[in-house]
């Protein structure tokens, strides 16, 4: 006797009929759609086995129905888009919802690169150096008025020059007689020390720090020897060519402060007038 094959469902022979396997249960073509077709998104019918199953996030079409939600051309086996859930071809996608290029005024369309800044958009060939013409890409880049460029560009055309190495200042620049210099360029003529956010002061046009410009051409204490500055409104007597600090012009003697008091001379010292009655 010959063995019975039958709808693993509905129990009718399946003999000399069209059947499906599913996990290794035969099925007639009929049981089959009703229990296991996906259900078309656009039309809402079963999807028969006859047909093809077209699928996108958990989604399905007939082949017949899966088109552009706009201009209803075929969408099988072409790129596309979806916004609000419905199905776009990339024109219709690009015309309605994509960037348009701030360059060349041109859509940019969906899965090409573009390059954003402020707002605007641009091709990946369009953003250029405004100087050079070359693309900018993800390289550092620097916007004046409605213009990029690119930062060699863009210190050639806009920096200032160093006066002293008169390579561009980018940052951190300093001006000292209306010239601009970098911070680190800007030294004590002397000792070589920055001069930036310190008191300094100059001799025939070069800078030095208070220090060295002391020790170079500052008079010097007659009483302590150190130099007198005069610099920052700190005051000083002078006297035959001697010079003093204030606070080191005092009596030899009794070292009562003379500032402001008549006084007499001993060779190299000064007295006050009371220490000076036995000269």
């Amino acid at each position: 006797m010959t063995e019975r094959y039958d709808c693993h469902y509905c129990k009718e022979s399946l003999f000399g009929k069209k059947y499906v396997l599913r996990e290794e249960n035969p099925y007639c073509v009929k049981c089959y759609e009703s229990l296991y077709s996906n259900t078309c998104e656009e039309c809402k019918k079963p999807i028969g086995c006859n047909t093809r199953d077209l699928s996108y996030k958990d989604r399905h079409w007939h082949e017949d129905c899966f088109k552009c939600f706009q201009c209803k051309r075929s969408l099988v086996d072409k790129p596309f888009s979806t916004k609000d859930e419905q199905l776009l071809c990339t024109e219709c996608y690009s015309n309605e919802y994509s960037s348009k290029c701030h360059d060349c005024k041109k859509t940019i369309m969906p899965g090409s690169r573009k390059m954003e800044h402020k707002g605007n958009s641009w091709h990946e060939t369009c953003f250029t150096c405004q100087r050079c013409q070359q693309p900018i890409g993800t390289k550092s880049f620097i916007p004046k008025d409605t213009h990029n460029y690119c930062v060699p560009c863009y210190e050639k055309q806009f920096a200032m020059q160093c006066v002293h190495c008169k390579k561009p200042i980018t940052t951190g620049g300093v001006t000292y007689r209306d010239q601009p210099w970098h911070k680190d360029c800007f030294l004590c003529t002397s000792c070589k020390q920055q001069l930036a956010g310190q008191r300094f002061t100059s001799r025939d046009d070069f800078a030095y720090c208070l220090n060295c410009f002391c020790n170079l051409y500052a008079k010097k204490c007659a009483s302590c020897t150190t130099p007198i500055s005069g610099l920052g409104g700190s005051k000083y007597i002078s006297f035959e060519e001697r010079q003093w600090h204030n606070d080191c012009f005092n009596c030899k003697k009794c070292s009562v402060s003379l500032v402001g008091r008549g006084f007499l001379t001993e060779r190299d010292d000064i007295l006050c007038p009371e220490c000076g009655k036995d000269i």
